[in-house]
């Protein structure tokens, strides 16, 4: 493991060239919790790009100005991001989010985490 930081929200280490961000158990995200994950996520990442696996399944809730704000800010130093789901009613949501806001690095959703690491690992 080539990193490791934790905050009140979630986890992030970096292992192999990924980066994995993992959701805490029950979160809500509002806006200022949004600014923060990221910020912390590109102070660990100390100007490097990596793929991302990004663990959404602890959240509990997001409002609508932390979603806007991950749209926008959420990829910076991102190579490629893997959503990682539990049920089918988030994947519907976050494809049709994910639609609209048009991330601006390769991203797809998943259940699996094997086939999301197998995604990610073409942009290591």
């Amino acid at each position: 493991m080539d990193g490791y930081f934790e905050n009140e929200f979630a986890i992030f280490w970096i292992s192999e060239s990924i980066l994995f961000f993992e959701y805490k158990p029950d979160v809500v995200i509002d806006l200022v919790a949004a600014q923060r994950i990221v910020a912390d996520r590109i102070q660990m990442q100390k100007e490097k790009a990596y793929p991302v696996l990004c663990d959404i399944r602890g959240i509990a809730d997001s409002d609508k100005a932390a979603r806007d704000y991950l749209a926008q800010h959420g990829s910076v130093l991102a190579k490629a991001v893997s959503i990682l789901v539990h049920q089918s009613v988030s994947i519907l949501m976050i494809s049709f989010y994910l639609k609209i806001s048009k991330p601006q690095v390769p991203t797809r959703i998943f259940t699996d985490k094997s086939d999301a690491l197998e995604f990610l690992k073409a942009f290591i």
